[in-house]
């Protein structure tokens, strides 16, 4: 009598006697419409995003680059204090600090040009073809790792640079002498 009193509440409370192995209405999970909704919204999200980041991590190395070169032009200045100019950048980076290397894995670029009159013809120009600076030219050559003496080239206008001795670092298409 007891099982019996059970199904009447059952049938009395859900208002029909539930099948055996049956899942209850509502439980089943997600129909594909439901699916195809959230993946379409994640792609959307995503569509988005990715870009943004892209352009963030591009101008975080560009930060990078235009920090490290204030760095090693500071180090040079202060060389140069005592001796002429090195010919290369191992000379000031003892204890290998800063990284001489930019961040898009190219070398940095130096060229001594204060009493080394014969690196003026490869020194970096402006638009007027002057060079950019009178003491030492310093430069990433950016995220396409090719570079040009003038900075009106294609090539060039990535180029993270130091210009005017030092007043002005940071991208070359921005450079305005």
């Amino acid at each position: 009598m007891e099982g019996r009193s059970a199904v009447l509440s059952a049938v009395t409370l859900h208002g029909s006697i539930p099948e055996p192995g049956s899942v209850p209405r509502g439980e089943g999970g997600f129909t594909f419409i439901e699916l195809l909704i959230a993946v379409l919204i994640i792609g959307f999200l995503s569509a988005i995003a990715v870009p943004s980041y892209q352009k963030y991590l591009q101008e975080n190395k560009e930060k990078t680059a235009i920090s490290d070169i204030g760095t090693i032009a500071r180090r040079l200045q202060e060389y140069r204090m005592e001796f002429p100019l090195p010919t290369d950048l191992s000379t000031i980076n003892f204890g290998n600090a800063p990284p001489l290397i930019d961040p898009w894995g190219n070398p940095y670029r130096y060229l001594p040009l204060y009493g080394h009159p014969e690196n003026l013809p490869q020194a970096r120009r402006d638009h007027n073809l002057v060079p950019i600076n009178s003491d030492f030219d310093l430069y990433s050559m950016g995220p396409d790792g090719q570079s040009v003496k003038p900075l009106t080239g294609v090539k060039s206008r990535d180029d993270i640079i130091r210009a005017n001795d030092g007043a002005f670092v940071g991208k070359a298409s921005t450079y305005d002498p």
